[in-house]
Protein backbone atom coordinates (compact mmCIF):
# COMPACT_ATOMS: atom_id res chain seq x y z
CA UNK A 1 0.00 0.00 0.00
CA UNK A 2 0.88 3.97 -0.62
CA UNK A 3 -0.22 7.15 0.11
CA UNK A 4 -1.60 9.29 -2.15
CA UNK A 5 -3.48 12.68 -2.59
CA UNK A 6 -7.54 12.05 -4.14
CA UNK A 7 -10.13 14.51 -5.20
CA UNK A 8 -13.16 13.44 -4.88
CA UNK A 9 -14.87 16.86 -5.98
CA UNK A 10 -13.55 19.76 -7.20
CA UNK A 11 -13.19 22.97 -4.64
CA UNK A 12 -10.60 24.66 -2.79
CA UNK A 13 -7.62 23.17 -1.27
CA UNK A 14 -9.76 21.15 1.25
CA UNK A 15 -11.23 18.69 -1.23
CA UNK A 16 -7.31 17.52 -1.43
CA UNK A 17 -7.98 14.02 0.52
CA UNK A 18 -4.76 11.97 1.93
CA UNK A 19 -5.77 8.21 1.54
CA UNK A 20 -3.76 4.89 1.07
CA UNK A 21 -3.93 3.27 -2.32
CA UNK A 22 -2.24 -0.21 -4.21
CA UNK A 23 -0.90 0.51 -7.46
CA UNK A 24 -1.47 -2.20 -9.76
CA UNK A 25 1.89 -3.58 -11.47
CA UNK A 26 3.17 -1.88 -14.28
CA UNK A 27 1.18 -2.87 -17.65
CA UNK A 28 2.68 -2.94 -21.03
CA UNK A 29 5.01 0.52 -21.99
CA UNK A 30 4.25 1.20 -18.53
CA UNK A 31 6.65 2.01 -15.34
CA UNK A 32 5.96 1.54 -11.86
CA UNK A 33 8.02 4.43 -9.62
CA UNK A 34 8.29 5.43 -6.20
CA UNK A 35 8.36 8.69 -5.74
CA UNK A 36 11.39 10.54 -4.07
CA UNK A 37 9.90 14.83 -4.61
CA UNK A 38 6.48 15.76 -6.36
CA UNK A 39 6.87 19.02 -8.15
CA UNK A 40 4.10 21.72 -7.25
CA UNK A 41 2.70 23.70 -10.25
CA UNK A 42 -0.44 26.27 -10.77
CA UNK A 43 -1.66 23.94 -13.84
CA UNK A 44 -2.48 21.48 -10.53
CA UNK A 45 -5.03 24.01 -9.18
CA UNK A 46 -6.64 24.94 -12.45
CA UNK A 47 -7.81 20.45 -12.41
CA UNK A 48 -8.68 20.90 -8.58
CA UNK A 49 -11.02 24.10 -9.16
CA UNK A 50 -12.61 22.30 -12.00
CA UNK A 51 -11.15 25.18 -14.39
CA UNK A 52 -9.69 21.97 -16.23
CA UNK A 53 -11.86 19.16 -16.11
CA UNK A 54 -11.02 15.47 -15.09
CA UNK A 55 -12.64 12.53 -14.30
CA UNK A 56 -13.28 11.85 -10.98
CA UNK A 57 -11.48 10.69 -8.93
CA UNK A 58 -7.93 11.48 -9.60
CA UNK A 59 -4.87 11.91 -8.31
CA UNK A 60 -3.26 15.78 -9.02
CA UNK A 61 -0.01 16.42 -10.11
CA UNK A 62 2.06 15.93 -13.69
CA UNK A 63 5.74 16.19 -12.63
CA UNK A 64 8.12 14.03 -9.96
CA UNK A 65 11.47 12.63 -9.85
CA UNK A 66 12.21 9.09 -7.97
CA UNK A 67 13.50 5.69 -8.77
CA UNK A 68 12.23 2.81 -11.02
CA UNK A 69 10.38 -0.09 -8.94
CA UNK A 70 9.29 -2.02 -11.80
CA UNK A 71 9.27 -2.18 -15.34
CA UNK A 72 5.95 -3.63 -17.58
CA UNK A 73 6.06 -5.45 -21.09
CA UNK A 74 8.18 -3.98 -23.48
CA UNK A 75 10.19 -1.31 -21.40
CA UNK A 76 14.00 -1.74 -22.41
CA UNK A 77 14.89 1.99 -21.89
CA UNK A 78 14.40 1.99 -18.46
CA UNK A 79 14.89 -1.09 -15.35
CA UNK A 80 14.51 -0.84 -11.95
CA UNK A 81 16.85 1.04 -9.73
CA UNK A 82 17.10 3.63 -12.61
CA UNK A 83 17.05 7.57 -11.04
CA UNK A 84 13.92 8.77 -13.47
CA UNK A 85 11.94 12.29 -13.87
CA UNK A 86 8.77 12.51 -15.47
CA UNK A 87 5.56 14.61 -16.32
CA UNK A 88 2.75 12.90 -17.36
CA UNK A 89 -0.99 12.94 -17.28
CA UNK A 90 -1.73 12.82 -13.05
CA UNK A 91 -0.84 10.65 -10.46
CA UNK A 92 2.14 12.16 -8.92
CA UNK A 93 1.15 13.83 -5.61
CA UNK A 94 1.81 9.96 -4.29
CA UNK A 95 4.52 7.90 -2.92
CA UNK A 96 4.20 5.44 -5.88
CA UNK A 97 2.42 5.89 -9.51
CA UNK A 98 2.38 4.31 -12.93
CA UNK A 99 3.95 6.45 -15.84
CA UNK A 100 3.96 5.24 -19.47
CA UNK A 101 7.49 4.57 -20.49
CA UNK A 102 7.48 7.38 -23.03
CA UNK A 103 7.13 10.38 -20.23
CA UNK A 104 10.09 8.89 -18.45
CA UNK A 105 12.91 10.90 -18.70
CA UNK A 106 16.75 9.18 -17.29
CA UNK A 107 17.90 11.87 -14.42
CA UNK A 108 21.60 12.56 -14.38
CA UNK A 109 23.90 11.75 -11.49
CA UNK A 110 24.68 15.85 -11.10
CA UNK A 111 21.01 16.51 -10.42
CA UNK A 112 19.03 15.80 -7.06
CA UNK A 113 15.51 14.43 -7.17
CA UNK A 114 14.18 17.32 -5.45
CA UNK A 115 15.89 19.64 -8.05
CA UNK A 116 14.30 17.68 -11.13
CA UNK A 117 10.78 17.56 -9.48
CA UNK A 118 10.41 20.74 -8.62
CA UNK A 119 11.79 22.50 -12.31
CA UNK A 120 10.99 19.73 -14.51
CA UNK A 121 7.62 21.09 -15.89
CA UNK A 122 8.50 24.61 -14.97
CA UNK A 123 11.71 23.93 -17.45
CA UNK A 124 10.33 22.00 -20.20
CA UNK A 125 7.90 25.09 -20.28
CA UNK A 126 11.02 27.31 -20.31
CA UNK A 127 12.60 25.23 -23.17
CA UNK A 128 9.44 25.31 -25.48
CA UNK A 129 8.97 28.58 -24.88
CA UNK A 130 13.01 29.87 -25.53
CA UNK A 131 13.70 27.81 -28.11
CA UNK A 132 10.41 26.59 -29.97
CA UNK A 133 7.72 29.05 -29.40
CA UNK A 134 10.28 31.85 -29.82
CA UNK A 135 13.64 31.35 -29.97
CA UNK A 136 15.16 33.87 -28.48
CA UNK A 137 18.69 35.36 -29.30
CA UNK A 138 21.19 37.64 -28.76
CA UNK A 139 20.20 41.46 -29.05
CA UNK A 140 16.43 40.77 -28.47
CA UNK A 141 14.57 41.90 -25.42
CA UNK A 142 11.80 39.83 -23.63
CA UNK A 143 9.54 40.66 -21.39
CA UNK A 144 8.64 37.93 -18.39
CA UNK A 145 5.65 38.27 -16.13
CA UNK A 146 6.05 36.71 -12.67
CA UNK A 147 9.80 37.04 -12.78
CA UNK A 148 10.06 36.11 -9.25
CA UNK A 149 8.21 32.40 -9.70
CA UNK A 150 9.23 29.20 -10.71
CA UNK A 151 8.61 29.31 -14.22
CA UNK A 152 9.48 32.85 -14.79
CA UNK A 153 13.01 32.64 -12.53
CA UNK A 154 14.00 30.09 -15.08
CA UNK A 155 12.73 32.13 -18.07
CA UNK A 156 14.88 35.01 -16.63
CA UNK A 157 17.98 33.23 -16.38
CA UNK A 158 18.31 31.53 -19.83
CA UNK A 159 16.85 33.86 -21.72
CA UNK A 160 19.60 35.99 -20.21
CA UNK A 161 22.03 32.79 -21.26
CA UNK A 162 20.64 33.29 -24.63
CA UNK A 163 22.27 36.66 -25.20
CA UNK A 164 18.47 38.62 -24.36
CA UNK A 165 18.00 41.26 -22.35
CA UNK A 166 14.94 40.49 -19.72
CA UNK A 167 12.31 42.66 -18.17
CA UNK A 168 10.82 41.03 -15.50
CA UNK A 169 7.57 42.28 -13.53
CA UNK A 170 6.74 41.38 -9.98
CA UNK A 171 4.33 42.12 -7.07
CA UNK A 172 6.81 43.44 -4.31
CA UNK A 173 9.95 44.58 -3.76
CA UNK A 174 10.71 41.65 -1.99
CA UNK A 175 9.97 39.73 -4.73
CA UNK A 176 12.05 42.27 -7.38
CA UNK A 177 15.31 41.14 -5.64
CA UNK A 178 14.87 38.07 -6.75
CA UNK A 179 14.07 38.47 -10.13
CA UNK A 180 17.53 40.72 -10.17
CA UNK A 181 19.12 37.92 -8.81
CA UNK A 182 17.70 35.61 -11.57
CA UNK A 183 19.43 37.48 -13.49
CA UNK A 184 16.59 40.30 -14.93
CA UNK A 185 18.16 43.58 -16.14
CA UNK A 186 15.34 45.74 -15.30
CA UNK A 187 12.51 44.50 -12.89
CA UNK A 188 8.99 46.58 -13.12
CA UNK A 189 6.72 46.65 -9.71
CA UNK A 190 3.38 45.83 -11.40
CA UNK A 191 1.03 47.31 -8.33
CA UNK A 192 2.30 50.32 -8.45
CA UNK A 193 3.68 51.12 -12.27
CA UNK A 194 2.41 51.30 -14.89
CA UNK A 195 4.11 48.40 -17.21
CA UNK A 196 4.22 49.23 -20.81
CA UNK A 197 4.86 52.94 -20.09
CA UNK A 198 7.92 51.14 -18.42
CA UNK A 199 8.59 48.94 -20.98
CA UNK A 200 8.20 51.56 -23.23
CA UNK A 201 10.56 54.00 -21.38
CA UNK A 202 13.54 51.03 -20.48
CA UNK A 203 13.37 49.71 -23.86
CA UNK A 204 13.34 53.61 -25.96
CA UNK A 205 10.60 53.16 -27.43
CA UNK A 206 11.56 49.95 -29.16
CA UNK A 207 9.35 47.50 -26.82
CA UNK A 208 9.86 44.13 -27.01
CA UNK A 209 10.44 40.89 -29.56
CA UNK A 210 8.71 38.86 -27.30
CA UNK A 211 6.47 38.86 -23.80
CA UNK A 212 5.63 35.63 -21.83
CA UNK A 213 2.59 35.73 -19.86
CA UNK A 214 1.97 33.07 -17.38
CA UNK A 215 -0.81 35.37 -16.17
CA UNK A 216 -3.70 35.93 -17.80
CA UNK A 217 -6.73 37.65 -17.79
CA UNK A 218 -4.63 40.71 -15.90
CA UNK A 219 -1.66 41.33 -17.89
CA UNK A 220 -3.35 40.36 -21.58
CA UNK A 221 -3.65 43.39 -22.78
CA UNK A 222 -0.30 45.42 -21.14
CA UNK A 223 1.42 42.67 -22.86
CA UNK A 224 0.04 43.54 -25.98
CA UNK A 225 0.92 46.93 -25.47
CA UNK A 226 4.55 46.04 -24.59
CA UNK A 227 5.29 44.70 -28.18
CA UNK A 228 6.97 46.01 -31.01
CA UNK A 229 5.33 45.51 -34.17
CA UNK A 230 5.57 41.93 -35.13
CA UNK A 231 5.85 40.82 -31.97
CA UNK A 232 4.83 38.13 -30.54
CA UNK A 233 2.90 37.47 -27.15
CA UNK A 234 3.64 33.94 -25.87
CA UNK A 235 -0.08 32.83 -22.95
CA UNK A 236 1.16 30.00 -21.35
CA UNK A 237 -0.92 29.96 -18.15
CA UNK A 238 -4.13 31.67 -16.43
CA UNK A 239 -3.08 32.71 -12.87
CA UNK A 240 -5.29 35.65 -12.72
CA UNK A 241 -7.90 33.36 -14.94
CA UNK A 242 -8.52 32.92 -18.34
CA UNK A 243 -8.17 35.26 -21.23
CA UNK A 244 -11.33 36.84 -22.36
CA UNK A 245 -12.63 36.50 -26.22
CA UNK A 246 -11.02 39.55 -27.88
CA UNK A 247 -11.16 41.62 -30.99
CA UNK A 248 -8.82 40.33 -33.40
CA UNK A 249 -8.27 43.71 -34.83
CA UNK A 250 -6.79 44.85 -31.82
CA UNK A 251 -3.87 43.08 -33.30
CA UNK A 252 -3.45 45.25 -36.15
CA UNK A 253 -4.09 48.01 -34.82
CA UNK A 254 -1.09 47.20 -32.61
CA UNK A 255 1.35 46.45 -34.75
CA UNK A 256 0.37 43.53 -36.61
CA UNK A 257 1.07 41.54 -33.59
CA UNK A 258 1.35 37.22 -32.77
CA UNK A 259 -0.56 36.11 -30.10
CA UNK A 260 -0.25 32.00 -29.47
CA UNK A 261 -1.03 29.58 -26.17
CA UNK A 262 1.19 27.02 -26.76
CA UNK A 263 1.32 23.89 -24.17
CA UNK A 264 3.56 21.42 -22.61
CA UNK A 265 1.69 18.63 -24.14
CA UNK A 266 1.61 19.01 -27.59
CA UNK A 267 5.58 19.59 -27.49
CA UNK A 268 6.16 16.44 -25.31
CA UNK A 269 3.82 14.38 -27.50
CA UNK A 270 6.74 13.66 -29.56
CA UNK A 271 9.02 10.99 -27.39
CA UNK A 272 12.07 12.44 -29.08
CA UNK A 273 10.97 16.15 -28.60
CA UNK A 274 10.45 15.36 -24.81
CA UNK A 275 14.37 13.47 -24.72
CA UNK A 276 15.51 16.36 -26.52
CA UNK A 277 13.76 19.20 -24.57
CA UNK A 278 14.71 17.61 -21.38
CA UNK A 279 18.75 16.83 -22.59
CA UNK A 280 18.80 20.82 -23.38
CA UNK A 281 16.97 21.60 -19.71
CA UNK A 282 19.59 19.35 -18.25
CA UNK A 283 22.26 20.72 -19.66
CA UNK A 284 21.80 24.13 -19.14
CA UNK A 285 21.04 23.73 -15.36
CA UNK A 286 23.98 21.12 -15.08
CA UNK A 287 26.31 23.93 -16.56
CA UNK A 288 25.04 26.58 -14.30
CA UNK A 289 23.11 28.58 -16.78
CA UNK A 290 20.23 28.24 -14.98
CA UNK A 291 19.80 27.44 -10.59
CA UNK A 292 16.55 26.58 -9.46
CA UNK A 293 15.77 27.68 -5.77
CA UNK A 294 13.79 25.07 -4.06
CA UNK A 295 11.98 27.64 -1.41
CA UNK A 296 9.34 25.91 0.28
CA UNK A 297 8.93 22.18 0.84
CA UNK A 298 5.47 20.03 2.09
CA UNK A 299 4.98 17.07 3.28
CA UNK A 300 2.24 15.23 1.27
CA UNK A 301 -0.58 15.23 4.00
CA UNK A 302 0.23 19.01 3.93
CA UNK A 303 -0.75 19.31 0.23
CA UNK A 304 -3.89 21.16 1.09
CA UNK A 305 -1.18 24.39 2.90
CA UNK A 306 0.99 24.13 -0.26
CA UNK A 307 -2.03 24.85 -2.35
CA UNK A 308 -2.82 27.70 0.03
CA UNK A 309 0.34 29.20 -0.77
CA UNK A 310 0.51 29.14 -4.26
CA UNK A 311 -2.86 30.98 -4.84
CA UNK A 312 -1.80 33.06 -2.20
CA UNK A 313 0.81 33.50 -3.99
CA UNK A 314 2.95 33.37 -0.87
CA UNK A 315 5.77 31.39 -2.63
CA UNK A 316 8.60 32.71 -4.40
CA UNK A 317 11.19 29.85 -6.56
CA UNK A 318 10.42 26.28 -6.54
CA UNK A 319 8.41 24.70 -4.12
CA UNK A 320 8.18 20.55 -3.62
CA UNK A 321 5.92 17.89 -2.14
CA UNK A 322 8.29 15.47 -0.30
CA UNK A 323 6.34 11.67 0.20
Amino acid sequence: MAKAIRVHKTGGPEVLQLEEISPPAPGPGEILIRNRAIGLNFIDTYFRTGLYPAPLPFTLGNESAGDVLAVGPGVTEFKPGDRIAVVAAHGAYAEERIVPASAVVALPDNVSYEAAASMLLKGLTAEYLLHRTYPVKAGDTILVHAAAGGTGSILCQWGKALGATVIGTVGSKEKAELAKANKADHVILYRNEDVPARVKEITGGKLCNVVYDGVGKDTFMGSLDSLRPFGLLASFGNASGAVEAFNLGILAAKGSLYVTRPTMNTHTANRETLVAMAKNLFEAVGSGKVAVAINARFALKDAADAHRALEGRGTTGSTVIVP
